[in-house]
């Protein structure tokens, strides 16, 4: 790694919304913590960000999320009563899950001001370095750790990055879309972006995946930030005057693998079923109850 380049020590979760499209589920339990499989979305994508070799893990958090807190810590009771009942393998298995003392940290974003907002909250714990920014929604499954590439990335070239994919044509619309100078290379220069561009405007079919790497300037920029769609204060505009001061490379990073996006019924649904066949334990009962329903359907 270029000596000049600040390592990545520090990693972002905005966790504060309110899950309104899994309602009522999430009524008291946030959106977050349902689970795929046995774990819970956000512990997914925390194990993504373990594994690249994150450090410090900043939760964004808002009314009702207590329980995210108290996922991250101890739980003496469970654990005592695990002891006396010999479950070696639940207790190892909580003990891997957690974090070391003083890994974690809790912020508050006390209004739903969006995502550049979110981000913002987290600035006096960031302070001034490069962080790594995972929207917990968005479970990225492959081969190896999203982040982890992004992270190898970041280490040849500085500045900041952006993980991407591409969507269908018909459905640029609905993403943030990047423009690049190599669309096929695996790492490539940003000469664009735009939040949902109108269709047939779009300057490529690669999207934002919900995965970033930021330098810390974007925090001064965040809070100048008039409020973008929907009222809110939009990462994608703060990023968008960041890139355009030119003083900072963008890279956006192609995500090879499999994304299923949480937030939506269909995904959540769609990575219960794809995580539960890869588990060896699950697999083959599972598959056959899954094909029985279909053969009934």
């Amino acid at each position: 790694m270029n000596a000049a380049i600040r390592p990545i020590r520090k990693a972002v979760f905005p966790v504060a919304g309110l899950g309104t499209r899994f309602l009522p589920a999430t009524k008291a339990v946030p959106k977050e913590m349902l689970t795929v499989v046995d774990r819970p979305v956000l512990q997914h994508v925390v194990d993504e960000a373990r594994a690249a070799g994150i450090e410090h893990f900043i939760f964004v958090t808002g009314r009702n999320k207590a329980v995210i807190e108290d996922h991250f810590d101890n739980q003496f009771e469970l654990e005592a009563t695990l002891a006396s009942r010999n479950k070696t393998k639940e207790l190892e298995a909580l003990a891997r899950d957690l974090p070391a003392a003083g890994q974690t940290s809790f912020t508050r974003q006390q209004a739903p001001l969006g995502l550049g907002h979110a981000v913002w909250c987290a600035r006096e714990i960031v302070g001034n370095e490069p962080f790594a920014l995972l929207l917990p929604d968005m479970i990225h499954h492959g081969r190896t750790s999203c982040l982890a590439d992004m992270i190898a990335a970041y280490n040849k070239h500085g500045g900041n990055l952006v993980a991407v994919a591409p969507v269908p044509e018909d459905q640029t619309h609905q993403y943030g879309i990047v423009g690049v100078k190599d669309a096929k290379a695996d790492v490539s220069t940003i000469t664009g972006m735009v939040e949902k561009p109108k269709p047939g405007t779009a300057p490529s079919n690669l999207h934002i995946t919900g995965r970033y790497i930021l330098q810390p300037d974007i925090f001064s920029l965040l809070e100048k930030q008039e409020r973008g769609a929907g009222g809110e204060i939009q990462l994608t505009d703060s990023m968008i005057r960041l890139m355009q001061d030119g003083k900072q490379p963008f890279h956006a990073v192609r995500f090879n693998g499999t994304i299923y996006d949480c937030g939506s019924k269909l995904g959540f649904l769609t990575a219960n079923v794809a995580l539960a066949l890869e588990r060896e334990e699950l697999a083959g009962d599972f598959k056959r109850e899954v094909q029985r329903l279909l053969d009934g359907a």
